[in-house]
């Protein structure tokens, strides 16, 4: 199966954000072989330099930060990063003659391109208006949690009231998710301001394992958390993310339905 992996784009993207190989090594538990072939990979399959190195800081190319600035709104979903691995692993197990490529884009550029014919299948945040021509269907509906440094006391249930007491780390404002997040707090008559904002989510877990802050973030059941310096708690009132699965409507080919099949089969949420 010939994709684009969304492991090499988590290390690019921990690249930019960290200026530095060695440092993106250390936060993605990889080692710095490792991290090299993963860039060395992503520019022989776009075919060209997506880092360069400026006063000793490693910074991405023009390529590359159109790149990492696709990787970024991907990831935001958390689809990008934890589903739909699993989905494309399944998917070359059943169906490996099936070629896969996957684009990293916002919504509303998925929507966009899938109304003009340039994709089959898009994963895209929920509500979304209709468009014409595309089904729009609910695909999974994942709670966001508390995720907070365990070495602080916090309690079994995190409300908006403490949590906004709190350094904090959030996706920026141009996300989904970052708009829930607000509400969440606005409906309890909070307005916090975080220290800092990413669009990157094991970056952000990153800095909470660090005890930099804590962060809200969507948690899939199938992604167990295995950092030990990361503590999770519920939230009160609750807050969902949801995320939907788009495609044309009409008669849908075999491969594009097979690939169907098995995003609905990741949809229990």
């Amino acid at each position: 199966m010939r994709e684009i992996s969304l492991d090499r784009l988590r290390t690019l993207v921990a690249i930019a954000d960290l200026g530095s190989f060695a440092e993106a090594a250390r936060m993605l538990n990889l080692a710095p072989p490792t991290v090299s072939l993963h860039i060395a990979d992503l520019e022989a399959r776009v075919g060209g330099k997506l880092l360069s190195r400026t006063r000793g800081r490693v910074q991405p190319s023009a390529i590359g930060e159109t790149l990492v600035e696709r990787a970024r709104l991907g990831a935001s979903t958390g689809a990008i990063a934890q589903l739909l691995p699993q989905a494309l692993e399944t998917l070359s197990q059943h169906h490996p003659a099936i070629d896969v490529q996957v684009a990293v884009l916002t919504s509303q550029d998925t929507l966009k391109k899938l109304a003009e014919g340039a994709l089959e299948i898009g994963l895209v945040a929920l509500p979304q208006a209709p468009v014409k021509g595309l089904r729009i269907e609910p695909w999974r509906r994942d709670p966001v949690m508390a995720f907070l440094p365990a070495r602080r006391e916090c309690p079994e249930v995190v409300t908006p009231a403490w949590l906004a007491a709190q350094p904090l780390i959030l996706n920026d404002n141009t996300t989904r998710l970052s708009r829930l997040t607000s509400e969440w707090f606005a409906n309890d008559g909070y307005q916090p301001t975080a220290r800092i904002q990413l669009n990157y989510n094991d970056a952000i877990k990153s800095l909470v394992a660090a005890g930099y802050g804590a962060t809200l973030l969507p948690h899939e059941a199938s992604t167990p958390l295995h950092d030990t310096l990361i503590a999770m708690r519920p939230l009160q009132p609750l807050l969902w993310r949801q995320l939907g699965i788009a495609h044309r409507a009409g008669e849908v080919e075999r491969p594009t339905q097979h690939v169907l099949d098995v995003l609905w089969g990741l949809s229990a949420g």
